[in-house]
């Protein structure tokens, strides 16, 4: 495919954006993608996009530097180089630290909420109601993380964030959609 820009060199970027409803595809070659602002980083392994998100964010050095893992003695200075973590109990040691950066790089998400595999979903529903409540979780469950959506969908809004909102609110509607399906 030939880059949509230019006509000329191949096309190895591709962005898609959803403006108002309607999809809207580049389709860039490597020079022009890097004029436009959307080259250069290619695809990195988790750890190192962790790790440079990190170290953008490292204003916050002070007493966060000094905090060190109990059970495997990492220290947050050494997340912050490499961008991995030591144990379950890093989460934990550095639990005041991750947070915000777990939000920011989840535009504002703090929980993730999932999603179903249709052929389970399915199932499931062969199977009855109880086979629904152990893919969906309890009643109070549910209840649960549609209060936690609702929240972060007026979060959302408030703070204009509007794709992020949209995003919320389908998934709302999948669990509204399941809930009233499957009992």
């Amino acid at each position: 495919m030939k880059c949509s820009e230019c006509g000329e060199r191949e096309a190895t970027i591709h962005e898609t954006v959803i403006i108002n409803g309607k999809s809207i595809e580049k389709h860039l070659c490597e020079d022009c993608a890097a004029k436009a602002g959307l080259g250069g980083q290619g695809h990195l392994p988790m750890h190192e996009l962790v790790a440079t998100f990190v170290k953008s964010v490292a204003g916050s050095e002070g007493a966060g530097a000094a905090l060190t893992c109990s059970v495997c003695g990492l220290t947050y200075a050494r997340f912050k180089q490499t961008g991995l973590l030591g144990c379950a109990s890093c989460y934990r040691t550095f639990e005041e630290k991750l947070g915000p950066l777990i939000e920011r790089a989840h535009e504002g998400a703090t929980h993730h909420v999932g999603k179903i595999p249709r052929g389970a979903l399915e199932r499931s529903r062969q199977g009855g109601p109880d086979r629904l409540e152990t893919l969906l979780g309890s009643s109070k469950e549910r209840e649960e993380r549609l209060s936690a959506l609702r929240r972060q969908l007026a979060s959302a809004v408030a703070a204009e964030h509007y794709e992020q909102a949209a995003s919320l609110r389908d998934e709302i509607r999948k669990l509204d959609e399941l809930e009233r399906g499957g009992a």
